[in-house]
């Protein structure tokens, strides 16, 4: 092959990488025939082949496509992947969730591949998928003021008992509260210091709702308020501030563990995430499609990702510890910086340094002795 480029497709070609279907297409000299990367033929000398970047390409050169792999037509993997955009925008854009052999009916397949299809794709199934959209309405309806009668009506629930049984979960508090930025809602939160920045962690009588980090403390402080810009909102609480003295004893001692109660709000599939992300053993780190595997959706990589990407609570939910297929480190919310610190940390012989020992030590006994005072 003349150039890397060529050598990196000749290799997809060789691999029958579907992944690569749809970004090039290569032809045989000596047939006169253009194919897939992913066709089953069988492969040609590769002094016969030529690449082209599409099917105009390649016919424009006197090529033919492939009777075979049939590369002047949707791909296989981009025909399922339509469908099932269609299927999303029939669940999202319906008043009253569809049933399932409704929306099977509506992309033209059976139920049961249907389903199946869907959730390897989406990583959720259908309802849960109906659920999530009915939330995200909900919530953006009571963000803008609604009613809460109407925003639940508006978003598809068939009653106000049905939504208000997984309120809780979905929103955290009351959906009126929600609505009214947190009004009468408690939220406590304390700050604290480690070597790699402030560190908030804010909790609601369920359990801790959110940690963040940021140099700036000042800021975490205003994304708290911002968040919830009429809820009660209690700093300096002396037993809430053994909390983060655990945090910050957490992240100069990772060996342990938080234990502390959590109250997350998400999707489904989000938490199904969070969930798996918890079973990943200190000093280990997986993928993103390991963890994809984990929850059975084995084709939801990058949904995985984005489900990293909105985890509200930092080191207690440890999304650092997810990397790339490749082993490389990819975006973090909190900083790559700080992500590659905390998994080298984590990675780390258990033994801390005695400066380490002695901050988190002297952080937990000034917590203690402000509850007992």
């Amino acid at each position: 092959m003349s150039t890397e480029r060529d050598e990196s497709r000749w290799a997809s070609v060789l691999a029958n990488d579907g992944r690569a279907d749809g970004a090039f297409v290569y032809a045989v000299k000596t047939t006169g025939v253009y194919c897939r990367p992913s066709c089953k033929s069988r492969p040609p000398r590769p002094e016969n082949v030529v690449f082209f970047e599409g099917v105009a390409q390649a016919e424009r050169a006197g090529f033919r496509p492939c009777k075979r792999c049939t590369p002047d037509r949707i791909a296989p993997a981009q025909r399922k992947a339509d469908t099932i955009a269609r299927a999303c925008r029939l669940i999202e854009e319906s008043e009253k969730t569809p049933q399932l052999t409704q929306i099977a009916a509506y992309v033209g397949m059976s139920r049961f591949h249907f389903h199946r299809l869907f959730k390897q794709t989406v990583g959720m199934t259908p309802r849960q998928y109906a659920i999530a959209c009915r939330e995200q309405r909900v919530r953006a309806a009571l963000a803008n003021g609604q009613r809460v009668t109407d925003a639940v009506f508006d978003a598809g629930y068939d009653s106000s008992g049905h939504f208000y049984t997984s309120a809780g979960r979905s929103l955290g508090m009351a959906p009126r509260s929600y609505r009214d930025g947190g009004a009468d809602h408690v939220i406590r939160f304390a700050v604290g210091e480690t070597d790699f920045g402030a560190i908030l962690v804010a909790g609601t009588a369920r359990g801790i709702c959110a940690i963040s980090i940021s140099d700036d403390a000042d800021a975490l402080v205003r994304e708290l308020q911002d968040r919830f810009a009429r809820a009660d909102l209690i700093g300096g609480d002396a037993e809430f501030e053994a909390h983060v003295a655990r945090v910050v004893g957490f992240v100069a001692l990772p060996r342990g563990g938080l234990d502390l109660p959590l109250d997350l709000q998400g999707t489904v599939f989000q938490q199904r995430v969070w969930q798996a992300l918890q079973t990943i053993p200190c000093g280990e780190t997986a993928t993103y499609a390991e963890i994809a595997e984990r929850i059975g959706s084995p084709k939801a990589a990058r949904a995985v990702a984005r489900a990293c990407a909105s985890n509200p609570l930092a080191i207690a939910i440890p999304c650092h510890r997810v990397v790339r297929t490749d082993g490389q480190l990819s975006g973090y919310r909190w900083g790559v910086a700080r992500k590659r610190d905390l998994l080298e940390r984590e990675a780390k012989d258990p033994n801390p340094p005695a400066g380490a020992r002695a901050q988190t030590t002297a952080a937990a006994r000034a917590a203690e002795n402000k509850r007992k005072n």
